[in-house]
């Protein structure tokens, strides 16, 4: 199993990019938008997101951990063909008042993995540039 591990630093408070990773349905909106154009909640754990390229995936949230700030999801469709694919992403509380964001992805075959990584990477850009711009 591939395991791939990104990070980033962001000039906004915790507080704020805790807020907008935890509002599963609004990935869109407040997290990614524009590399995530669309997200459709299913019901309250399960979201289909559309990507900027035209993937859709539909993922189920596993997991919210307010005290560490962590949320981990699972995607159950794709067109990857991925076995197995799980994710979760951290907020991380900086000492200059910044965040560091975690993004860490599990997935089967491992064939899939640099294409992952790319998407990771690109999604990365996107939530720092978000993030910073949104004045908190």
């Amino acid at each position: 199993m591939a395991s791939i591990v990104r990070d980033i630093i962001i000039d906004a408070p915790p507080a704020a990019a805790w807020a907008a990773l935890r509002d599963f349905a609004a990935v869109h909106e407040r997290l990614a938008p524009g590399f995530v154009v669309a997200a459709e909640s299913v019901d309250d754990d399960t979201r289909v997101v559309t990507f900027a390229n035209g993937a859709v995936a539909r993922e189920v949230l596993v997991g919210v951990d307010d005290e560490h700030h962590r949320l981990a999801y699972t995607v159950v469709e794709s067109a990857l063909g991925a076995s197995h694919h799980n994710a979760a992403a951290q907020v991380c509380a900086r000492a200059d008042g910044g965040t560091r964001f975690v993004w860490t992805t599990d997935v089967l075959p491992d064939t899939v993995a640099p294409w992952i990584a790319e998407m990771m990477e690109l999604g990365l850009g996107v939530i720092k540039t978000t993030l910073e711009s949104a004045g908190t």
